[in-house]
């Protein structure tokens, strides 16, 4: 990236940064197309929700409706969809981790512009 004489190559800069944007993409799209469940009361509610935590559906087990407690059911549901959700935000963590990791990594030492580097 720095060229003889000390100078930066942009263009090779540029098309890093095109490369990585690419394959965050890439990596969003694959999210949005997975499905992850989580459950509460046993597996009595299940949600499933995708990649980038939209709710697709909610299965409740009929031993669990009971008309004269609504509020458990109620319980239930968001618990097994705030499950869903902490499991595709894991998912998420792993698909993108690696790739926010390479955002900072190529840059050179930008020490000689006052605010830029160390």
């Amino acid at each position: 990236m720095v060229q003889p004489g000390g100078g930066f190559d942009l263009s090779q800069i540029m098309q890093q940064a095109q490369q990585m944007q690419q394959k965050l993409v890439e990596a969003q799209e694959e999210l949005a197309n997975t499905e992850v469940t989580g459950t509460s009361g046993g597996g009595l509610v299940t949600a499933t929700v995708s990649g980038d935590s939209q709710l697709k559906s909610l299965s409740i087990d009929p031993k669990v409706v009971d008309p004269d407690d609504v509020e458990t059911l109620s319980d239930l549901v968001v618990a097994a969809v705030r499950d869903a959700s902490a499991n595709a935000q894991k998912l998420t963590e792993q698909k993108l981790g690696p790739l926010a990791g390479g955002l900072g990594g190529g840059m050179p030492d930008l020490g000689g512009f006052p605010g830029l580097g160390g």
